[in-house]
């Protein structure tokens, strides 16, 4: 088992450990992407102009930065996209998980994607709970490695804040 509340493990790096291991570790390093790369100001936009209405951004114990609160139940993700969709639901999957371990909360959660109008329920089910736990053991040896791990192409690299750094 996993000790969540004392793992270096965030949402931010289950975000990017299912994109590619080497932004795990350059962030995990301090190493921050490109805050002009056009992705990341798409986002900060997307998350400015939808649910207005909704109390957004909450930071939990340095680890989990929720995106939406619905009520005493529910809280949501909101993504630019459904391309990284199977990041988005392992971050929403790791915020429910440390929410029930950590803090004694059993929550629901909701992706949104509001340019495609999509919402898409996320339950923590008995295999996402160990695959995360796989995936925050894995991710702990990438932040202990004083090496970046090798270079391996992947879809996400033509859009990717640290191209520059990776390919040049």
């Amino acid at each position: 088992m996993v000790n969540l509340k004392e793992s270096p493990v965030n949402g931010t790096l289950i975000w990017y450990y299912y994109i590619c291991k080497r932004e795990v570790w350059f962030i995990s390093h301090g190493i921050e992407p490109a805050q002009e790369a056009e992705e990341l100001s798409i986002g900060r936009l997307i998350h400015e102009e939808f649910y207005l209405h909704e109390k957004k951004e909450l930071l939990i114990d340095n680890k989990i930065k929720v995106d939406l609160i619905k009520g005493r139940k529910l809280i949501g993700e909101i993504k630019k996209s459904s391309r990284y969709l199977k990041s988005a639901t392992m971050q929403l999957a790791f915020y429910l998980l440390y929410l029930e371990e950590v803090k004694g909360l059993k929550l629901k959660g909701i992706l949104f994607i509001p340019e495609e109008r999509k919402r898409i329920e996320i339950n923590l089910t008995k295999e996402l709970r160990k695959e995360l736990y796989r995936a925050v053991k894995e991710i702990e040896e990438i932040v202990k490695r004083d090496k970046v791990p090798e270079l391996k192409k992947t879809p996400y690299c033509s859009k990717c804040a640290y191209r520059e750094l990776c390919w040049s």
